[in-house]
């Protein structure tokens, strides 16, 4: 494992979701009226986040086949309004039981 590059990714994420949530607390001395604004400040954080994760979730496992298992067992239980936690262990499970069975057939 590369330990420099992992510190320096969460180094980004956390100055990527910090900036936009501290700056209009010192840039606007008053409340921000403009929706647009509001919901951007609002989801620049999460949207930046999820472009810099999403290419890991797909190369962190041995194969691509259980990456996109586990990818799409976190989509279907976040759709079905699971918590986090739920989401986390239940996509890792899928990853690790994808991971088995193609050990088992001898895929990858």
């Amino acid at each position: 494992m590369n330990y420099t590059r992992i510190l320096i990714c969460i180094l980004i994420m956390a100055v990527v979701t910090y900036l936009p949530r501290m700056l209009p607390l010192t840039i606007f001395r008053k409340k921000i009226q403009n929706q647009f604004l509001k919901s951007f400040l609002a989801y620049v954080p999460y949207a930046v986040l999820a472009a810099m994760t999403f290419p890991e979730i797909l190369s962190s496992t041995g194969n691509l086949i259980s990456g996109l298992i586990g990818l799409a067992t976190a989509i279907i239980l976040a759709f079905f309004n699971r918590g986090l936690l739920v989401v986390a262990l239940g996509s890792a499970g899928a990853v690790f039981a994808a991971e088995q069975v193609m050990r088992w057939i001898g895929v990858g």
